[in-house]
């Protein structure tokens, strides 16, 4: 039995990345079937995109948090939430930026700084990060990642790739938006997430 530091996983990042990917059993494999599936997912992107931004336009609870500014833009802002169009120049900056995270996911090395990247994709949607003023609900961001999961796997089964590759694509992606889903999740822990710990060895 392997034993492992649990108040460690709470504060060393890639510690707590590395027990993830040998626990869920994301190895060197499922990141060669991602950057393999690089140049059949890159021109499905900017659909994946548009389907996405559909689906948070399509509830209230979702679309509030494109109202304030975001991190990064420096163009003008919504007015209000019922003027907010999908072509506002603000959301073409948003779009973007889904955009790169999602190519990013097939063509990035799984290194120290691919794990402080989607980590931070968690954290920029709380008030720990970016701007004071957006702070999307857990549910909400467990709504997005069902959505992008089932999303993901509809454009993988589209792609009619042979089946033994169709497969291990397809849990590469699954796995990975586990560990993408953890690392979302953790940033709206409370400060007293070590009282289910074990003492400190």
């Amino acid at each position: 039995m392997k034993l492992i530091d649990e108040r460690r996983l709470e504060d060393d990042l890639l510690y707590r990345v590395g027990y993830l990917r040998e626990f869920i059993g994301f190895d060197d494999a499922d990141v060669a079937a991602l950057h393999a599936s690089a140049t059949l997912l890159a021109p499905l992107v900017p659909g994946l995109v548009d389907a996405v931004y559909e689906k948070l336009f399509g509830y209230d609870a979702t679309k509030r948090h494109f109202v304030p500014r975001q991190h990064g833009y420096e163009g003008p802002v919504p007015t209000d939430l019922a003027t907010l169009a999908v072509e506002h120049e603000m959301i073409q900056f948003r779009k973007q930026h889904l955009g790169r995270y999602l190519a990013s996911l097939v063509t990035r090395p799984y290194d120290g700084k691919m794990v402080e990247y989607l980590d931070m994709v968690g954290k920029i949607h709380t008030p720990k990060a970016g701007s004071a003023q957006l702070n999307v609900p857990l549910v909400q961001m467990n709504a997005l990642m069902g959505f992008v999961a089932d999303a993901v796997t509809a454009t993988i089964f589209a792609l009619n790739l042979p089946r033994e590759q169709e497969i291990q694509t397809q849990r590469a992606f699954g796995k990975l938006l586990w560990l993408q889903n953890d690392l979302i999740t953790r940033h709206y822990q409370s400060a007293d997430r070590y009282a289910a710990l074990p003492a400190a060895r």
